[in-house]
């Protein structure tokens, strides 16, 4: 019975003033305008840091209108605690997200609670990110990691600077499309950017215009960048079946497309369907790298510009590793401190920025706002994560140690959603947090990274956030002596509180 009233929910964009009957509660920008709404000083290209700077004004929950639509954002720390309560409120498919169907469809980022495929792929690849499955992987990560360090050391013996997000592209596309998919895009053997990153790339800043274009003006105001699309999305597509053919054709990998492929649903015997194997392939290519380049790239920018952080978790990886050219799975866990410049990281700049969550039932938010069921609501967990009831009056400040075992512990839970929150939480957080501690790991113990003395932060949006134009110097740094000794298994985690690894994130 609840499935059906899910599946008879009306779909799209729902306005504001459809769900919250006493919206007037909510304040929005003081400069609004007859029929155009809050659309003075907004900036089509960055929704995203407007939304903040809105929020920072208006307190933490308010709404913005565009044209005929509006939205309420909430960012206070009580008010998102309430809508992660599972029992209340589910994941909302909209905004940006429900503008990736056409090419992902029902996969598991965009697929509507009602649709059956997303509990069944879920059930079927949530092994694929299993403790065994990422020991397997392990090695993958390492050789694509090799190929980084080999183009970097170019670059540096070069005396050029490298192009952090454009690296960063790279290696996470080949690390998500050689564990997952057994292919090899050839990234770092060429000059520009593969043509499925660009593809990638159109879809999510085309999804992102969609947010801020009404709908019936869309076809004429983004006439060309409509066509754009439509080639991006066939590219993609193309891209993605002849990595498919090929695995039908050749030998099995045992990786998540094989799972795919071969993988019965443990209790129904379903399988699933090619139509959404592709478009499972199409969401963990995008959302297996996007969003991970995006976390190395602001935590390598901020350990350029907090160079005792970077020396104390050069410490560490030194101390942990010893001189081992491949560190271990078990090692990589055990950089403790790694692991926490990640999460600071990521909690400054989340880069999937936002999440949208809708009432199961009516309900009240916060005892004062009416929701009806259906009504939903943006959480900024960029301004979440700079609560300063829970963050301090620093929180817009750079601090790794916010994360040190007791800190955590001390912290209210749901204030740290860099990867969503309840059932559609992302599947391959575990694996993204490993390949990134792993990957600055690798680049700390290498390197010296020096930043562009002119260069101040500018964030890009495409429905994920990236630190643009940003570049680094590098300088090498003399090896760990091959002699010395790693420290044996938990002998590093003696600190207070345990290890931040695979099995243990902060406040997961």
């Amino acid at each position: 019975m609840a499935e059906t009233k899910e599946a008879a929910r009306p779909r799209g964009f729902r306005s504001a003033e459809l769900g919250w009957p006493e919206l007037h509660r909510i304040p929005h920008p003081p400069r609004r305008v007859p029929l155009v709404g809050d659309v003075l000083g907004a900036s089509v290209r960055s929704p995203l840091q407007d939304s903040m700077r809105f929020g920072r004004e208006l307190g933490p929950i308010f709404r913005r209108r565009a044209f005929r639509n509006e939205i309420v954002f909430v960012w206070g720390a009580d008010l998102a605690a309430e809508l992660a309560d599972e029992s209340r409120f589910a994941k909302h498919v909209g905004l940006g997200v429900a503008n990736l169907r056409p090419v992902a469809g029902d996969g598991l980022f965009t697929a509507y609670n009602h649709e059956p495929n997303w509990q069944l792929a879920h059930d079927v690849l949530a092994p694929g990110f299993s403790r065994e499955a990422m020991e397997g992987y392990h090695p993958m990560m390492l050789d694509v990691a090799e190929r980084l360090t080999d183009h970097w050391d170019r670059e540096q013996a070069a005396g050029r600077a490298v192009d952090v997000p454009g690296d960063m592209t790279k290696l996470t596309l080949e690390t998500i499309s050689r564990t997952g998919f057994g292919h090899d895009f050839a990234s770092f053997e060429r000059s520009r950017p593969h043509p499925f990153v660009d593809a990638m790339v159109g879809t999510l800043t085309y999804a992102q215009r969609l947010n801020v274009v009404p709908v019936p003006l869309a076809p004429l105001l983004l006439r060309g960048a409509t066509r754009r699309n439509a080639a991006d999305m066939a590219y993609l597509n193309r891209t993605v079946d002849a990595v498919v053919a090929s695995r039908r054709s050749g030998g099995g990998e045992g990786d998540l497309l094989d799972r795919m492929l071969e993988t019965a649903h443990p209790g129904t015997g379903e399988r699933l369907t090619p139509e959404n194997i592709r478009r499972q392939v199409i969401t963990f290519l995008i959302a297996g790298h996007e969003t991970t380049s995006g976390a190395l790239s602001f935590a390598l920018h901020y350990l350029s510009r907090h160079p005792e952080t970077a020396a104390r978790a050069r410490a560490e990886v030194e101390r942990v590793w010893g001189g081992t050219d491949r560190p271990g799975y078990e090692q990589v866990a055990r950089l403790r401190h790694v692991r926490r410049v990640l999460d600071e990281s990521l909690r400054l700049w989340p880069t999937a920025p936002a999440f949208a969550r809708e009432a199961r039932h009516d309900t009240v938010l916060g005892g004062v706002h009416p929701m009806r069921e259906g009504a939903w609501a943006l959480v900024l967990t960029a301004m979440l994560h700079r609560d300063p009831q829970v963050w301090g009056a620093d929180a817009e400040e750079f601090d790794p140690d916010r994360f040190d075992a007791k800190a955590v512990r001390a912290r209210p839970a749901h204030t740290f959603k860099p990867f969503g929150t309840g059932a559609r939480a992302c599947i391959g957080r575990q694996f993204a947090l490993h390949e990134a501690t792993l990957v600055l790991g690798l680049l700390l113990r290498r390197y010296d990274l020096r930043p562009d003395p002119g260069y101040r932060l500018r964030v890009a949006e495409r429905l994920t956030l990236m630190p643009e134009g940003l570049r680094l110097h590098l300088e090498r740094r003399p090896p760990v002596a091959p002699g010395r000794e790693a420290i044996p298994a938990g002998a590093a985690d003696r600190g207070p509180g345990p290890a931040l690894g695979p099995g243990n994130p902060p406040q997961a």
